[in-house]
């Protein structure tokens, strides 16, 4: 409360007993302009209107002497002359203070009501607390105790929902508080206190919100919000309970889908499991969203042994209706076999019409299917996660290929019995969360499915390892991808089309700008190689765009040679990592089925680098490109290709001090 200036002594020559932080015309409600006729008028009006809460005859008459006094003092030319001057004083002075009146120990109570009606609450709430103090403290059982407790009650609801209307919600919280505690010490006024545990009650969500909302450092403010969210759940009796009377359904769901995106995903997977346990909670709701969350959580960190563990929850919680999102997670395990036939036998009519559009690879259509379902309901809504739904690049992760490596060993969990397509906790989610309607619903619209990254090349597969499955996987991702190129007419248009071979050579998005031709251009070749290969290996702590430049075109040309059948000038494991010389090996011997070779001719016009850490270098590139592909005697098969003006966005990472390409896709 702001310091006080007495200006005037009300009353005759009481003892003083209180300062009034309020001025005689806020205190009779009129302005100090306010004429006599005007002020006398307000006066019969409020003292006509005695409050009705049910205050003492006392201390009504205590207030009616003051409304009194002050109108008194105000229609009194020589008085209110100097009491304006008074204050005119007072506001010009610079100081932080308040104007006071000086009240005797007698006009206290009429006072504080006074105060009370002017709006005053929280001062109000400050001086009645004191008074109920010791040695102030009143005398058990008298009036003057039941005036103060019944004052402290009405202050502290009236003066929380003046904090509320500010969005101060925590100061709000915080003052009901203070008058339950009051009140319950003082053991007074139980209406008043119902109505503020009501008032609290009712306070909850935008609490919860306020300190959620705050900055991830907030520790303690998160974690009692965190506290708070977790009481509000438990009164409604879980997620899809009905028993809290003052949070409906309605309110609920909405509120539920705001607080979800200041939530990190780990705090989600927390909440969502300790729900989930509950009695009753098994199989419900809450146990679907932890499964949603342990799935972003694993895909966006690389942590397939999450998803692992989200697969297992959902056999286990005997819901249905759920195989397409199983058969998402077994594709993200890399267990194929079990991805296809399980999506196969729970996709509905309109689901299965929706993955047809695309491709005719069963493999495909659950890829298609489990990156609409990453991308619409699984990856938005939490605050640490910002990811794409690229399958390939979760495939390419060197700690999921290892993960996927052991898990071959074992088996794939069995349905449980009842594994059908009955209700489940699925749409309760989708309300709850407010899912989108693609794929993961019906499959339905003319944008439900955008095409993968444009560089999905197949996979050559070695003889051990998940890579017989990861080349499968591989293969249906770069079929979605020709699908795009080919302009399928569900998928959203793109500026420049990818071209594609009649002859099934994959990844043609993105090809050396070097000269090597099958025929002879050897001399261009080894032109163009004698330029990169003094700065390769990259070995530099913070190479610059040029040095970056020079190792993506080694990595071109290189490739290029490769591709016609020729020696690279710089070694290939020095330039890129493995997923890229797996994916041209496949591409190699993809041609030497086909008894041809390509002749690439392309060249970057135009590199620049987007982000650079001591880990991770990010740049686009724009290549004019063209190929030509080539039979056993170097004659042209088919129309060459041309690209001008390809843009393509390239990522490369640092391993054991060598710089290295690990995966590029199309910039649109």
């Amino acid at each position: 409360m702001a310091k006080t200036a007495t200006l005037t002594r009300v009353g005759p020559s009481a003892a003083s007993g209180l300062e009034l932080p309020i001025d005689h015309f806020r205190l009779l409600g009129v302005s100090p302009t306010t004429d006599v006729q005007t002020v006398l008028r307000t006066l019969q009006q409020r003292v006509d209107r005695v409050p009705d809460q049910g205050f003492t005859l006392e201390t009504l008459d205590q207030r009616n002497t003051l409304l009194r006094q002050s109108a008194d003092l105000l229609c009194d030319p020589e008085r209110r002359g100097t009491y304006e001057s008074q204050l005119t004083a007072l506001s010009e002075s610079g100081q932080p203070l308040q104007a006071a009146l000086d009240l005797g120990s007698n006009q206290e109570l009429g006072g504080l009501l006074l105060l009370h009606e002017a709006g005053q609450n929280l001062e109000v709430f400050e001086l009645v607390s004191r008074a109920l103090q010791p040695p102030q403290a009143p005398a058990l059982g008298s009036g003057r105790e039941a005036d103060l407790c019944l004052l402290a009650g009405l202050s502290c609801l009236a003066g929380a929902e003046e904090l509320r209307q500010q969005r101060r919600f925590e100061s709000a919280a915080l003052l009901l508080s203070q008058g339950q505690q009051l009140l319950q010490r003082m053991g007074q006024q139980p209406q008043p206190r119902q109505a503020i545990a009501a008032a609290l009650q009712a306070l909850r969500p935008y609490r919860v919100l306020d300190l959620l909302s705050r900055d991830l450092g907030a520790v303690e403010a998160r974690s009692e919000g965190l506290r708070l969210l977790d009481e509000l759940v438990a009164d409604r009796g879980g997620l899809e309970g009905q028993a809290d009377p003052h949070f409906s359904v309605e309110e609920f769901q909405p509120f539920f889908r705001q607080i979800r995106a200041y939530l990190t995903v780990q705090e989600q997977i927390d909440l969502f499991s300790r729900w989930s346990n509950g009695p009753g909670q098994r199989g419900g709701t809450a146990d679907f969203l932890a499964t949603t969350a342990l799935t972003a959580s694993g895909f966006a960190q690389r942590k397939p042994e999450r998803i692992s563990t989200a697969r297992n929850r959902l056999l286990a919680s005997g819901q249905t209706s759920i195989q397409p999102l199983l058969a998402s997670l077994h594709l993200l395990l890399g267990q194929v076999d079990e991805a296809e036939a399980t999506f196969l036998q729970g996709s509905s009519p309109e689901l299965q019409s929706w993955a047809q559009r695309a491709g005719d690879d069963p493999l495909a259509q659950v890829c298609a299917y489990c990156r609409d379902w990453l991308a619409r309901d699984v990856l938005p809504g939490y605050r640490d996660l910002d990811a794409d739904p690229d399958l390939e690049a979760y495939f390419a992760d060197r700690d999921v290929q290892a993960y996927l490596d052991e898990l071959e060993m074992a088996p794939a969990p069995a349905q449980p019995a009842g594994f059908g397509l009955a209700g489940s906790a699925l749409p309760a989610a989708q309300a709850l969360l407010g899912f989108g309607g693609g794929a993961s619903q019906l499959g339905s619209g003319d944008d439900a499915l955008e095409p993968l990254a444009d560089d999905a090349d197949d996979d050559a597969p070695p003889r051990n390892g998940p890579w017989p499955r990861l080349a499968r996987i591989g293969a249906a991702v770069a079929g979605l991808a020709l699908v795009a190129a080919g302009g399928f007419a569900l998928l959203r248009p793109r500026p420049t089309p990818i071209p594609v071979e009649p002859s099934g050579g994959a990844n043609q998005s993105e090809q050396a700008p070097g000269t090597s031709q099958a025929g002879g251009d050897a001399k261009a070749q080894q032109g163009q190689a004698g330029a990169t290969e003094p700065a390769l290996p990259l070995r530099s702590d913070a190479p610059g765009a040029t040095e970056v430049q020079a190792l993506l075109e080694g990595w071109l040309a290189a490739k290029a040679a490769v591709l016609a059948g020729k020696q690279p000038a710089v070694p290939l494991n020095q330039i890129a990592r493995d997923t890229q010389l797996r994916r041209l090996t496949a591409e190699q011997r993809d041609d030497q089925a086909r008894n041809q070779t390509q002749r690439i001719e392309a060249k970057v016009v135009d590199f620049q680098l987007e982000s650079s850490t001591p880990s991770r270098i990010s740049a686009l590139a724009t290549i004019d490109y063209s190929d030509q592909r080539l039979n056993a005697a170097g004659q042209p098969q088919g129309q060459p290709t041309r690209l001008p003006a390809l843009r393509n966005r390239y990522v490369f990472a640092r391993d054991e001090g060598t710089w290295r390409l690990v995966s590029f896709q199309r910039a649109d």
